[in-house]
């Protein structure tokens, strides 16, 4: 018993006892069966993560955070990738659920019903992360999408821009950013201003895109003096368009996320800076607290803002 439990991690083995079986069995090639004991708990010591891209740096950064979260608990994250797609994360969900996870991490707030009512059926830690703008099922681990297109709307207007354009992608999927450009244009509103002119693509953002519609955009109105991106890949496509048009001093870019690439091209991009690690990390440990037995009660929802850079 005393092995077992030191092979599971359990807190109430000691130290040089843990080390001991350990060392045993690594000389034995000994592997645990740890399907049999979640037969035995109705469990597993797995942490599922559904998140919607892997195409750029922000969800790897999410998933690195977790991992940072999850080390030395003896629990395990195993991810799932939705595409942006409402079906496909459905059914990620649903073949994740089967594995009897002890908790199940899941981007957003904006699941269909159907999707809402087998999360909470699950009877497991529910922890949704990156946004906070609606209900969440359980535990809610991010930032506010409406109000950081709000501040960065209020500070581009201080620092005396007036004549706004907006790119973005797949808003209709990428919901997160559509709620940027809806607090963005609130603000705008507020100050009797609008977007004079916007491109809008059909597929996720990328560098590319973001350079391609920008030149469109530049095009059609020259007199832009900032122009609001749905994320910095945009908005870094956008500061190679503006180089190629020659418009780097008379035009700001802004975006949201704060990459290093934004930071590191030669063309100032204002950006707001989401703390990706961070979220993960702290979903991460409220996931472990729900293995943890007599837990303290905590949070159900942990906020962040976004810190803005890039305007001054």
């Amino acid at each position: 018993m005393t092995a077992s439990r030191a092979l599971r991690g359990a807190p109430d083995v000691s130290i040089k006892t843990r080390d001991k079986v350990l060392q045993a069995a690594e000389r034995l090639n000994y592997l645990g069966n740890r399907l049999a004991l979640s037969l035995s708990s109705q469990r597993t010591d797995l942490v599922a993560v559904v998140v919607p891209s892997m195409s750029n740096i922000v969800f790897p950064e999410v998933l690195a955070g977790i991992s940072t979260g999850l080390e030395g608990s003896g629990m395990q994250a195993v991810f799932g990738i939705s595409d942006y797609d409402v079906t496909k994360e459905r059914n990620v969900i649903r073949d994740m659920l089967s594995w009897r996870p002890s908790a199940i991490i899941v981007t957003g707030l904006d699941q269909p019903d159907e999707t809402v009512r087998m999360l909470k059926n699950a009877a497991i830690p529910v922890i949704q992360i990156m946004d906070l703008d609606g209900t969440p099922i359980d535990f809610n681990v991010g930032l506010s999408h409406c109000k950081a297109g709000e501040e960065m709307a209020r500070a581009l207007i201080a620092a005396g821009r007036k004549r706004f354009g907006y790119i973005g992608s797949a808003l209709d999927r990428d919901l997160r950013a559509g709620k940027r450009k809806a607090g963005f244009e609130r603000v705008l509103h507020e100050n009797r201003l609008a977007f004079i002119g916007q491109r809008l693509g059909d597929t996720l953002s990328s560098v590319s895109l973001g350079k391609y519609l920008t030149h469109q955009l530049l095009s059609s109105e020259p007199s832009l003096d900032c122009i609001y991106y749905s994320n910095d890949d945009m908005a870094a496509g956008g500061a190679f368009a503006s180089m190629e048009a020659s418009r780097t001093d008379d035009i700001l870019m802004a975006g949201f996320n704060g990459l290093e690439l934004a930071a590191a091209l030669p063309v100032r991009i204002a950006t707001s800076r989401s703390p990706r690690h961070m979220i993960g990390e702290v979903a991460a440990r409220l996931a472990r607290g729900s293995m943890a037995p007599n837990a303290p009660s905590v949070s159900k929802i942990t906020a962040f803002v976004p810190e803005i850079t890039g305007i001054v």
